[in-house]
């Protein structure tokens, strides 16, 4: 195939600093705290010229880039979002976790109302950058401290709140299927699946979460 079909993933299931990170929009009303309580909570904040609002990274997410041509396998942006939430709410159903894509003027994939996993994309030249965030197992106090994605009385979860008692797999495990749904989404036979825990921060122009 000629399109370039790529995971990459941030290594943030294990070792990555939490951290905070603002789009080029400066939003920074939606960050709780006086920025210099946040070393006190042993996360960092982060200013990128991506587009979108506050997020949150860390430990214990999975967090996938794919790139992608757009132009090679015939779909424009929507559809390409679209394609990444599906794969997520897929993904979720393995562990029986009913997922939905969110209504309007919400991003991502929801468990009722309970944000699991943000969507930002950048395009450029019809490729496709940044991807998609699903929370496995983080700290979710670190989401107290900001209004996640501008959206205000809202809150997120993980698989582990959502699956109670179940005894999951390795979050290596839990990763290779999340990857395994979105090639599947995709129609893709294979992916070069690359790990690099700088890629979180150097490549955040246009997410928006």
């Amino acid at each position: 195939m000629d399109d370039v079909q790529e995971m990459r993933s941030p290594g943030t299931l294990h070792g990555a600093s939490p951290s905070y990170t603002l789009g080029k929009r400066r939003t920074d009303h939606n960050l709780l705290i006086p920025e210099a309580e946040l070393k006190g909570l042993g996360a960092e904040l982060h200013y990128t010229q991506r587009g979108g609002d506050i997020t949150f990274h860390g430990p214990h997410q999975a967090i996938l880039y794919p790139i992608i041509s757009l132009r090679s396998i015939g779909i424009g942006a929507r559809n390409y979002v679209e394609t990444l939430e599906r794969s997520m709410i897929e993904f979720a159903s393995v562990y029986g976790v009913k997922a939905r894509a969110g209504h309007k003027g919400e991003t991502g994939v929801w468990v009722g109302d309970r944000k699991i996993g943000a969507i930002g994309v950048r395009i450029s030249s019809g490729i496709t950058s940044h991807g998609l965030a699903f929370n496995i197992d983080p700290d979710l106090k670190y989401f107290e401290h900001i209004v996640p994605c501008g959206i205000a009385d809202k809150e997120v979860t993980s698989l582990r709140r959502e699956t109670d008692d179940m005894l999951l797999p390795s979050e290596e495990v839990i990763h290779e299927q999340l990857v395994s749904c979105l090639a599947k989404a995709f129609s893709y036979d294979d992916v070069v699946w690359k790990e690099d825990p700088s890629f979180i921060l150097d490549n955040q122009e246009e997410y928006k979460d």
